[in-house]
């Protein structure tokens, strides 16, 4: 591309030098012999007007008087009525430049100037215009080279910005030329790379959301299975009914695995796509604590369950129900004593509280537990922050109301109140 902008130009350039430097050329030459000629017959004239006022004052017309009144390279012939011509100069050979002029007394002046010097200065005026031509068309290739250059190298670094693009470098450049088509070009590009990063991103988040998420489920699922596994070669009758019931958690696992996985594809591709309804909170607060009776218990401890009863919560079952045991999960794995959940109600929410005795939240963290990669205890620092996400989802949030001992509080939205009075179930 830059060598074709350069013949380009220089072709353009080339052919308006060739036009008005023949047209010049032409004019100059006229010009050159026109100007000869009106000398040649200036001096003719100023010649005759010599000549006659000689005659008048009754002086001699010869060759040594009127030597100095002939310029040189110049051939004069003077016709004296009566007397003998008179020649002075060198008779030019070939085209000659003549002028005649007769005087009052009947003499006449005859003045030739060789065509050869008129040629000469045209050829000196041709060398200055073609010399002029040259350094024109030195000068176009100059600045033709230079703005190829400024075309040609934009081009080039947005052919290089692609390359990074397509090659997973989505970060934007930002660099501008001075040329509004390629600044568009280098605008879009920019767009496009933005777009990319949030979509890379949101791909990497998913994954890491993902990862996190399936884990716990993953686990209960585990342990459930492993429950069944123990019980499984025996024909108690009794048993044999543990045996079914935690087939059944199992299977209820399996379709919480299935509800997770399509709530983090969901919120993937639009955070804002919640599928709130009107659930039994209870029914949820029942199916964790049974859920978790099994890790309870292997670590020696407690959990609980508190509250108001027969309330109903706006949200969706399965992100309550994982942000739930995200927030169990950690009073497992970072806290100590028994784990509670309590119920409440304040206005037109319901609140659920998850508590335990151990030392809390660092206070040198506070509320960025629920920022990504922010861990205490050399974790992934995920969980609290995809819990949140879930409760958001759906309009509720997650909030950390007290450090130690550490409370963290899910509010959701309330659509009926149902019952009163207070409920606790417990397992140790």
């Amino acid at each position: 591309m830059r060598r074709r902008l350069i013949q380009s130009t220089l072709a353009v350039v080339l052919v308006v030098v060739a036009v008005f430097g023949i047209s010049l050329i032409i004019v100059e030459s006229r010009s050159i012999e026109t100007s000869a000629q009106d000398s040649v017959k200036s001096e003719a004239v100023q010649l005759v007007s010599v000549v006659e006022s000689r005659i008048v004052a009754g002086e001699k017309v010869s060759p040594g008087t009127m030597g100095n009144a002939v310029p040189r390279n110049r051939y004069v012939r003077i016709d004296v009525p009566g007397k003998r011509t008179i020649t002075l100069g060198t008779r030019p050979e070939g085209r000659v430049i003549e002028a005649s002029q007769r005087g009052a007394h009947g003499e006449r002046i005859t003045v030739q100037q060789a065509y050869s010097s008129v040629q000469d200065e045209v050829g000196r005026t041709l060398m200055i215009i073609l010399a002029v031509a040259l350094l024109a068309v030195a000068a176009a290739a100059i600045l033709a080279v230079r703005q190829a250059h400024r075309v040609a190298a934009p081009l080039t670094d947005l052919a290089e910005t692609a390359e990074r693009l397509g090659s997973g470098d989505p970060r934007p450049r930002h660099r501008r030329y001075g040329v509004p088509e390629l600044d568009r070009v280098a605008d879009v590009l920019d767009g496009s790379a933005d777009r990319i990063g949030r979509m890379l991103t949101a791909e990497r988040r998913l994954a890491a959301d993902a990862s996190h998420q399936l884990r716990t489920p993953l686990t209960a699922l585990s342990m459930r299975l492993e429950e069944i596994i123990a019980t499984a070669d025996t024909d108690d009758p009794e048993d044999q009914a543990t045996v079914k019931e935690e087939a059944t958690i199992a299977l209820a696992q399996v379709e919480r695995l299935t509800d997770v996985v399509q709530r983090l594809l969901t919120n993937s591709r639009d955070p804002r796509s919640g599928s709130a309804v009107d659930f039994d909170l209870d029914e949820v607060l029942k199916q964790q604590v049974e859920e978790w009776k099994p890790a309870v218990r292997s670590e020696g401890r407690a959990i609980v369950r508190s509250g108001k009863p027969g309330v109903r919560a706006v949200g969706t079952p399965g992100a309550v129900a994982q942000v739930l045991a995200t927030l169990i999960e950690n009073s497992l794995m970072h806290g100590a004593g028994t784990v509670a959940l309590r119920t409440r109600v304040t206005g037109n929410q319901v609140v659920v509280e998850v508590t335990d005795e151990g030392p809390g939240v660092d206070p040198e963290l506070g509320s960025r537990v629920f920022e990504r990669t922010v861990s205490g205890h050399n974790s992934t620092g995920l969980g609290l922050a995809v819990a949140r996400d879930l409760a958001e989802a759906d309009g509720g949030r997650l909030e950390l109301l007290q450090q130690h001992p550490p409370v963290f509080a899910l509010f959701l939205g309330r659509e009926a109140l149902a019952g009163g009075g207070t409920a606790e179930d417990a397992a140790g």
